[in-house]
């Protein structure tokens, strides 16, 4: 089955944009350690121009994944299954071996870590779920079931 471009694109906007609200939704909680870690190495809170290189990472991500899901479906069928498969591996990439290399080097408290990598995986699980079910309306497909 080829992949719909049009239909990576908005249900990757969408899941781009879960995982921009739950970003936000991660500030309270470790936003006031995190800003301490940075002004322990001497560097600012995050401000204007750090949040929109996140927002736009995190729209690129949902891009990612609905291309992801949309790639993999062919081998796996559409479903729950192969989202939490695409998931799974843009989480991993982009994500724990990141927080990995943060923690491997000190640069960040183990603590902020398993936070974010945590936050991060259910994040990608949400937003993997919603932009399939999205892409698969969008593509004309049948329910997802698996």
């Amino acid at each position: 089955m080829p992949v719909n471009g049009k239909s990576v694109l908005l249900s990757g906007l969408i899941a781009g944009m879960i995982i921009i609200a739950s970003a936000a939704a991660m500030v309270p909680v470790v936003g006031n350690e995190m800003d301490q870690v940075l002004a322990d190495r001497g560097l600012p809170p995050l401000g204007g121009p750090a949040m929109a290189f996140f927002g736009v990472f995190s729209l690129a991500m949902g891009i990612v994944l609905a291309w992801l899901y949309a790639v993999l479906r062919a081998h796996f069928g559409a479903g729950n299954k192969t989202a939490a498969i695409a998931s799974f591996i843009a989480w991993f990439l982009a994500y724990f071996l990141s927080n990995a290399a943060k923690a491997a080097y000190g640069f960040m408290p183990i603590r902020l870590v398993m936070i974010g990598t945590a936050w991060g995986l259910a994040e990608l699980l949400a937003a993997g779920f919603v932009g399939a079910r999205l892409y698969e309306k969008r593509s004309g497909s049948i329910a997802i079931s698996r």
